[in-house]
């Protein structure tokens, strides 16, 4: 499952004062908590090392499920570097066990979620597969790039989301920046023509030739800094990652490939 916090019950904010009644028993009042402010959730997931992601509010026909006592989604992630020395200190990088960013990341968000009395909904480990990339668009000025990656204005290719927190309340959310994509101004897109498996084309991602190519001996360049077509875009390229987060990257990426490979029926 990727949803943790109840499978996705909400727990009460509001604590329920026994008031005393006449006759001996009790009469059950609920003491009503003002809404939390969107800038105090950011702030705690600032604390943990993750990265606040932004946020948006769920129409009514998409509260239904699972997500049918949520309002508010607000995004968690990391951005470049930030977010990374997090994991690379985390027990879940060092003990040996499997997905261990993925353990990591449901750590750190569950215990965001008892604490605010949220959902945790996380893009692995589905079903349910929630739709982050449509989410993602709606909390944060990122546009599809040429080669299928949001591409973010400050960080570029260089992002990626980890989970999110979802809330019963209808949170005062700041209005969402509109900004030009970076692709747009970019007229020699060379994030088309730098990939070595030319696995990047304008018909789509050829994922095979991708993986086909990592797996050999000249995938080593790609393997230790990361794709070389996400490096060769202009835009974040101050927030590239280095050799340990791009390497780690890489290799979970080619894990994922094979094991949906090992699916396929």
């Amino acid at each position: 499952m990727s949803v943790s916090a109840g499978r996705g019950a909400l727990p009460a904010r509001s604590p329920i004062a026994a008031d005393a009644a006449g006759d001996g028993g009790y009469k059950a009042a609920m003491t009503p908590e003002p809404p939390i402010p969107i800038e105090s959730v950011f702030s705690a997931v600032a604390r943990t090392g993750l990265v606040p992601r932004g946020a948006f509010r769920l129409g009514a026909q998409e509260r239904v499920g699972l997500l049918a006592e949520v309002s508010t989604v607000a995004l968690i992630g990391v951005a470049g570097r930030r977010g990374w020395d997090a994991f690379a200190a985390s027990p879940e990088a060092h003990n040996g066990g499997g997905d261990p960013l993925d353990r990591f990341s449901r750590r750190v968000i569950d215990g965001l979620a008892s604490e605010f009395a949220a959902v945790a909904l996380y893009p692995f480990g589905g079903p349910p597969h929630w739709p982050f990339l449509h989410w993602a668009r709606r909390a944060e000025p990122v546009r599809p790039s040429p080669i299928g990656l949001l591409i973010h204005p400050v960080y570029g290719l260089w992002h990626s989301f980890r989970g999110a927190l979802g809330f019963r309340e209808a949170m005062d959310l700041p209005d969402a920046a509109s900004r030009p994509s970076a692709c747009d101004a970019c007229r020699e897109k060379p994030c088309l023509s730098a990939c070595p498996a030319g696995a990047f084309t304008e018909a789509g991602y050829d994922v095979p030739a991708c993986a086909a190519h990592l797996g050999g001996a000249a995938g080593g360049g790609c393997m230790a800094l990361g794709c070389a077509a996400r490096r060769a875009c202009p835009a974040g390229r101050a927030h590239t990652p280095g050799p340990e987060q791009a390497s780690f990257a890489m290799r979970a990426f080619l894990r994922g490939v094979a094991a949906t490979a090992d699916c396929a029926p």
